[in-house]
């Protein structure tokens, strides 16, 4: 695989928020961020399709907020087709992490996943996806 080399130019503002984008997620450079971005960009797209896959989402929530455990239950039950298992494990007595086993089309994965993860009050959320045909 060649490295080649290229200019980027930027506006000042979105240069700024790279430069904390590197920051906040532990980047040793600006470079190795705008990798990270784009190869994330490019394996989201590929899910853009119809292809069986499995996987898991990964919420963590805070357990005394009632009505984030409703919605949660709410939404999984209109994509039951798709979910194989979901588990909640007890972090500590604030923090529940929610672990929903699934397999199905890869788009309508990633919408249950986006709805699951913008639910209002979810502090953490992640899919996490392999084809499985």
């Amino acid at each position: 695989m060649a490295l080649k080399r290229f200019g980027v130019s930027l506006e000042d503002n979105l240069l700024e928020s790279l430069d904390n984008y590197v920051q906040d997620n532990g980047f040793s450079n600006r470079s190795q961020a705008i990798r990270f971005l784009v190869e994330k960009n490019v394996a989201e797209q590929k899910w853009q399709c119809n292809h069986i896959v499995a996987g898991t989402i990964i919420i963590m929530y805070d357990q005394k907020k009632k009505e984030i455990i409703s919605r949660i239950t709410d939404i999984q039950q209109r994509y039951q087709d798709v979910i194989l298992s979901s588990s909640q494990y007890y972090i500590n007595q604030n923090f529940c992490l929610h672990i929903a086993t699934v397999m199905g089309e890869a788009l309508r994965l990633t919408e249950l996943s986006d709805r699951l993860t913008t639910i209002r009050g979810i502090k953490h959320g992640k899919l996490v996806m392999s084809r499985a045909d």
